[in-house]
């Protein structure tokens, strides 16, 4: 079993809450716009970190990170990305790759709205954390954790971690 946590759109800040959340989680996955190299150093040097680029991250993160990763977590099929919509809406540069490919698991950012929905049609689970930094127009900063465990995708919890500055 490999236990996730899950996190999108930090915007360069760092809550020292990842560290009690993500305490007992093999693996962080970030969906993007971690803002700075300073971020992601941090979460490389606690646990295991996969991370995409995202709309706001510069030079430095789009090398290190790439726009989509697509990759075997135990016996499930995982895509993660920034920016790629929600069922019935999914953004142009995946929604091909998605019809003709689909994972079991689909994890993107940007929206900053917390979502977890089942797209029945394509037989996948789309998971989007909502934002984990204060910038944005979340209310509240909000993280998923949950397991893999072989070919399931179990015990998923929200986590709400505090109140958003807006902007």
């Amino acid at each position: 079993m490999t236990r996730i946590g899950l996190l999108s759109d930090t915007h360069a800040y760092w809550d020292d809450k990842y560290y009690k959340y993500f305490d007992s989680c093999d693996e962080i996955w970030h969906a993007g716009d971690l803002g700075t190299d300073e971020i992601a150093d941090k979460f490389e040097a606690f646990k295991t970190f996969r991370a995409v680029a995202g709309n706001i991250d510069g030079a430095s993160l789009r090398q290190r990170y790439p726009l989509h990763n697509r990759f075997m977590c135990e016996r499930v099929s995982v895509w993660l990305t920034h920016i790629g919509g929600y069922p019935g809406r999914y953004a142009p540069n995946v929604k091909p790759e998605i019809f003709t490919n689909p994972p079991r698991l689909f994890v993107c950012g940007h929206s900053h709205i917390l979502k977890v929905t089942f797209d029945r049609k394509l037989n996948m689970l789309c998971m989007n954390p909502g934002a984990a930094g204060r910038y944005g127009i979340q209310k509240v900063r909000t993280l998923l954790r949950f397991n893999i465990d072989d070919d399931q995708i179990k015990d998923l919890e929200v986590i709400e971690i505090g109140q958003s500055s807006g902007g």
